[in-house]
């Protein structure tokens, strides 16, 4: 069966040539079928309607057809026909009595759907591996904005179907399709493409359609396009050779390889001189009239050659179902009578070589084997190769972009809906294309990753970070305070000599106990500002080397603990000091109550359980612990630990009530004996307190490092220091280089005066 498309086409006309010399060659094969001969009936397909007759001539049986019936009818097989429309309107018939349909141009995805095709089988890849080859192409040249043409018949809606549903979720786009149907207005559709400025256009079209299509497209002077030709008429011979042809751009193509049969030549020269029509001008079964003579051997052998191995290896296949189900052997074949089922199963499983080319069918019927070549139309009219694509065993692909000459002058041509962003750049897609888009920086902290996502912004992990527009993330630096730092090691030092100064000071008071000035700088509690003085110091180690939960916990709880003591003791001290020389003669029996119960015990018990309970509270709801602090240095994590201040602001408030109710009472006291005045030494602790935790805050909130924990630690040293050097030290100065200051005469008479000089 050969197609006939309206007017005479010279291509179709090659492939029926084709398949007489092929079965005249099988015929005169000793070894393929010898002693059985070949018979064949062919018509032209030429019409859907008028065809029938044909086809039920030949499934009928003395002129009835009994379908369902096992009869010996005279076709066993079938070779064609041409286009998928055609094979679609008379594929049922053969499908009822498994009559082997072996087709070589029918590449619609429906006939490998064996339920309603059974007994058909195809030498010609499904449209599905075309378009994979079409898609390669594409993604080669990073073509993402494309225009697909195809013909309006099954073969072209199937072809539409595949690729829409082989580019989802890729970035490349189909901006414009159009069926091609009859009369169609190119003028207006060239008009669209260009409006939306595609350069590359996908032309998935018969071969007669093609020619249309290319032809309007000279006559409007369509240029700088890239043309995309499937395997229908990627080989045609008429186009590559017009002048014109360079004007509309680059065209490149999906080619079936060309196979030189061996012979076809001399058998169609041999047949050119008696090539006449006999029929001429009588109408038989179906547009059978040709003036066949107008046509030379050279003209028929020049014709495109596509499809011609498919027709000659469908041939052969069916010869070689044939030869095994007659169970043909040297000295010929049995007398067996043959049913088209029979022929069927043996093509299924078809296996044997023909011009070095495997042909077997897998479980769709279709080939197993085979490749396209991808072409490109050279400037000599001719179809140049420039790559392959084989398809089994495994997938393999070449193209040679190196051999294309572009119309653009060796600069390889771009369709794109939006150009690619700049790196560093996400994408942002716009409401009905994926590779229409525009490009927004990615911020700080973030980077983009085309390959996995171009359209989101990937954020750095903790321990990463990112300048804008980054691509990747860099590894914090890790800042925190080590022991070995000179600051570090000049603060441990600093609370050493502390810890060495007070324990130097308890023995000096141990020593002195009953002297004036011990008494009078609070006797026993002296040794118990000293202690925590000692324990205090301990937290500074703590702000040093990395932190953990204990260290986190160890810098701030004995500080904030036995301060408060400190602060609870000089209370007392100031209280003391007023009481004895304002307050006794005035409100007696707060003195007397004072001394009976002890009162400065149970006001330093009371400071040290409140603020023990406080803290142990706060330690227990949200316990300060190591956090990386990230917002400060964009390339480096300080380590540090975290303190809800929220949680522990009880705690604070606490230790800034004891120093304002200590402030008080020291300052009352301002104008007590000059050598008897430990009021003054603690209002001028206080002060050095307030402004030394005044400079940390501000400097805390100016400064954001890793040295904010040095200064920290500094801050509770100096603290510390301006009551060991402020309140003690004078002291142990008097005990030392002034002893007759340290006598009970001398503060007596200190007493005296100052009593005489209040009472006048």
């Amino acid at each position: 069966m050969e197609e006939m498309l309206q007017h005479f086409s010279i291509s179709n006309y090659r492939r029926l040539q084709l398949m007489r010399f092929t079965v005249e060659q099988i015929n005169n094969s000793t070894s393929l079928l010898p002693n059985v001969a070949l018979g064949y009936e062919m018509f032209d397909h030429c019409s859907d309607t008028l065809s029938f007759p044909g086809i039920l001539k030949l499934i009928s049986v003395n002129g009835q057809v009994q379908p369902w019936v096992e009869l010996t009818t005279k076709v066993i097989a079938v070779v064609g026909p041409f286009t998928s429309t055609q094979a679609l309107t008379v594929a049922p018939f053969f499908m009822t009595d498994l009559i082997p349909m072996v087709n070589y141009g029918s590449s619609t995805s429906i006939f490998s759907k064996k339920a309603k095709f059974p007994s058909f089988l195809r030498t010609v890849h499904p449209n599905s591996d075309v378009i994979e080859v079409i898609l390669t192409i594409l993604k080669h040249f990073q073509w993402r904005w494309v225009a697909f043409l195809y013909t309006a018949d099954d073969y072209g809606y199937d072809g539409l179907d595949l690729f829409i549903n082989r580019v989802r979720g890729t970035e490349i786009c189909i901006a414009y399709s159009k069926d091609l149907k009859p009369g169609i207005n190119f003028s207006r559709l060239f008009q669209q493409i260009e409006r939306q400025n595609i350069h590359v256009i996908i032309v998935f079209a018969a071969e007669v359609v093609a020619e249309a299509l290319i032809e309007s497209a000279i006559h409007f002077n369509v240029t700088n396009k890239v043309w995309i030709a499937n395997d229908a008429w990627s080989l045609n011979k008429r186009l590559p050779k017009m002048k014109e042809i360079r004007n509309i751009g680059t065209v490149l193509g999906v080619a079936q390889p060309v196979v030189e049969v061996p012979g076809f030549g001399d058998f169609i020269r041999s047949t050119e001189s008696h090539a006449k029509c006999d029929y001429e001008g009588h109408q038989m079964l179906c547009n059978q009239v040709c003036n066949c003579s107008d046509w030379s051997a050279k003209d028929i052998l020049e014709a495109d050659p596509s499809f011609s191995f498919p027709v000659y290896s469908a041939v052969y296949a069916i010869a070689h179902a044939l030869h095994k189900t007659l169970q043909c052997g040297e000295g010929g074949c049995k007398n067996i009578t043959v049913y088209p089922k029979m022929v069927l199963a043996e093509l299924q499983k078809s296996n044997f070589t023909l011009l070095n080319r495997t042909i077997q069918f897998d479980k769709n019927g279709d080939l197993k084997f085979g490749l396209y070549f991808l072409v490109f139309w050279n400037r000599a009219g001719e179809a140049q190769k420039i790559g392959f694509y084989k398809f089994y065993p495994s997938v393999h692909s070449y193209i040679n972009s190196t051999a294309i000459l572009w119309y653009t002058d060796g600069e390889v041509p771009t369709s794109v809906c939006s150009p690619e962003c700049p790196e560093g750049y996400a994408r942002k897609q716009n409401d009905l294309y994926t590779c229409c888009f525009t490009c927004e920086i990615c911020p700080n902290e973030t980077y983009i990753n085309v390959t996995v996502d171009p359209y989101s912004c990937i954020s750095c992990k903790e321990t990463e970070w990112s300048k804008e527009g980054s691509t990747s993330c860099n590894l914090r630096l890790v800042e925190y305070i080590p022991f070995t730092d000179v600051g570090a090691v000049l603060i441990m030092v600093g609370a050493c000599i502390l810890v060495g100064l007070s324990g130097a000071i308890s023995v000096l008071f141990a020593t002195n106990y009953n002297t004036p000035v011990v008494r009078s700088a609070g006797g026993p509690m002296c040794f118990l500002i000293l202690g925590c003085l000692i324990v205090c110091s301990v937290s500074v180690f703590f702000y040093f080397g990395k932190p953990t939960n204990a260290s986190c916990i160890l810098r701030y709880f004995p500080f904030l603990l036995f301060f408060t003591v400190c602060l609870a003791c000089f209370i007392v001290r100031s209280f003391q000091i007023i009481c004895i020389f304002k307050i006794a003669a005035k409100f007696p029996k707060l003195q007397s109550w004072w001394t009976k119960y002890h009162g400065q015990w149970l006001l330093i018990t009371a400071a040290f359980t409140a603020q023990a309970l406080l803290l142990i509270t706060s330690l227990t709801y949200d316990p300060p612990i190591p956090y990386n602090e990230t917002l400060w240095h964009q390339d480096q994590i300080v380590l540090f630990c975290s303190l809800n201040l929220e949680i522990t602001s009880c705690t604070f408030v606490l230790l800034v009530f004891l120093s304002c109710l200590c402030f008080i009472f020291s300052y009352m006291g301002k104008d007590l004996p000059k050598n008897y005045n430990e009021a003054k030494a603690i209002t001028f602790c206080l002060l050095l307190l307030v402004v030394t935790w005044i400079l940390f805050v501000t400097i805390y909130l100016l400064y954001q490092g890793k040295f904010i924990q040095i200064l920290n630690a500094l801050a509770v040293l100096c603290s510390l220091y301006s009551f060991l050097l402020w309140y003690f030290l004078p002291k142990c100065y008097i005990i030392i280089f002034q002893s007759h200051k340290n006598t009970p005469q001398y503060f007596q008479g200190l007493i005296q005066n100052y009593t005489k000089t209040i009472s006048y």
